[in-house]
Order: C-alpha cells, then sequence, then structure tokens
C-alpha cells in the first residue's frame, strides 16, 4: 500500500516546504484542491520540479469538461488527477482520455457521493479511471457519527481497486490496509503535526 501526503495549504511556500519535509516517507504528493486555486497549474510544475522521483497528484476535483482540465493538468507535470466520481459519465470518460493521451492516471474522488456509493464506484471503475478514492471530506468527517469503517466497507465491498481518503491515523491505517486499499492518504494526521517529517515516517512504519 502506497502513502499519500495532502499538501493541503494555501500557498506554495507552505507545500514545498512540507513536501520536503515528507518526502523521505510517502509516496505520492497530492496538491490539494485550495492549493491549486490559489497557486494554479505552476504549482504542480514546482512540487514536480523539486521532486521528480515522487508521483504527483493535482486534486482538481473536475465537475466539468473532463478532458480540458485532466490535459491541462497532466500538461503541468502531474501524474494522477482527480474527476468527480458524482460528475456526468461524460465527464469522467473525458478525463481518462486525457489520461491514456498523456499515459497518466485518472482517479474518481468519490467525495459527496453517500448513498449508493458501492454502485457508483463500480460505474466509474468501468469508465477506465485507474482507481477510485473512497473519500470522506472535512464536512462530512465532521458529523455525528462518522467512522472510516464505512467507507473501508464500502471499499471491499465494490471489489475495484481503491484509495482511501477520511480522517487516517496511525490508530486506523492497519485497518485501511487490510481492507485493501493501494493507497491511504493522509492530510492532518502529517500537515498539523508537530513534527510532519516524524508523522509520516510513523505512518509509513506502520504499513506492513
Amino acid at each position: 500500500m502506497k502513502l499519500q501526503v495532502a499538501l493541503d495549504v494555501a500557498t506554495l511556500e507552505d507545500a514545498l516546504t512540507l513536501a520536503r519535509q515528507t518526502a523521505d516517507y510517502v509516496d505520492i504528493l497530492e496538491l490539494g484542491t485550495p492549493l491549486i486555486k490559489a497557486e494554479g497549474l505552476d504549482a504542480i510544475k514546482a512540487i514536480k520540479a523539486a521532486h521528480p522521483d515522487k508521483l504527483v497528484f493535482a486534486d482538481m476535483k473536475t465537475a466539468d469538461a473532463g478532458e480540458l482540465e485532466a490535459d491541462l493538468a497532466f500538461a503541468a507535470g502531474a501524474d494522477l488527477v482527480t474527476v468527480m466520481g458524482a460528475a456526468d459519465d461524460d465527464t469522467v470518460r473525458g478525463a481518462v482520455a486525457a489520461g491514456r493521451k498523456h499515459g497518466k492516471d485518472v482517479v474518481a474522488d468519490m467525495i459527496t457521493v453517500v448513498a449508493d456509493r458501492v454502485a457508483r464506484i463500480r460505474e466509474v471503475s468501468k469508465m477506465g479511471v485507474s482507481f477510485v478514492e473512497i473519500h470522506a471530506g472535512l464536512d462530512e468527517q465532521a458529523k455525528p457519527g462518522y467512522t472510516i469503517q464505512t467507507l473501508l466497507d464500502d471499499g471491499r465491498q465494490a471489489g475495484v481497486p481503491f484509495s482511501i481518503a477520511g480522517g487516517i491515523k496511525a490508530e486506523s491505517i492497519a485497518a485501511v490496509q487490510d481492507s485493501g486499499a493501494t493507497v491511504a492518504v493522509a492530510g492532518g494526521a502529517i500537515y498539523s503535526a508537530k513534527d510532519p517529517a516524524a508523522a509520516a515516517k510513523n505512518l509509513k512504519s506502520l504499513i506492513r
């Protein structure tokens, strides 16, 4: 299982700092959507230039014009790009077409998809995405009764390649791996830690 760090910061300077601190312990560097909105596609170029040996994940959360937006991100140096799993099927297919053009991977982000999530995961998988990210956003995580176990159960049931994003911590990363996830996405557990490098190192050490 790969470890992905979400660079959920608002400035390129902070993203470069966090990437430098954690790069030795993660496989994938994710540019969060707020970072891309604040800094533009140049942020993708900068992170890839600083860490050419790492997979760079552009969390575009594309909801329309899938081929165009994915093409822009891939041209800027992204290795993986997200399209919303809730988007129109043609949007998903368009992003996949851009991925094939560049020889890169498209990930369907399932954030906002709660009802009938397993069914939609299976649908978008058939459209050619490399894997799905079963993702509970910060607002969903803040709701009473939220548990990451729901995401893990859906991943197991769907039976397709998936990643998990939704409050992964040291206490839960073993369960994420046991669920069959190919990627564990850690955000706050790393960037909110007093020592992000140590936090990333510890999470990586817990992956068997």
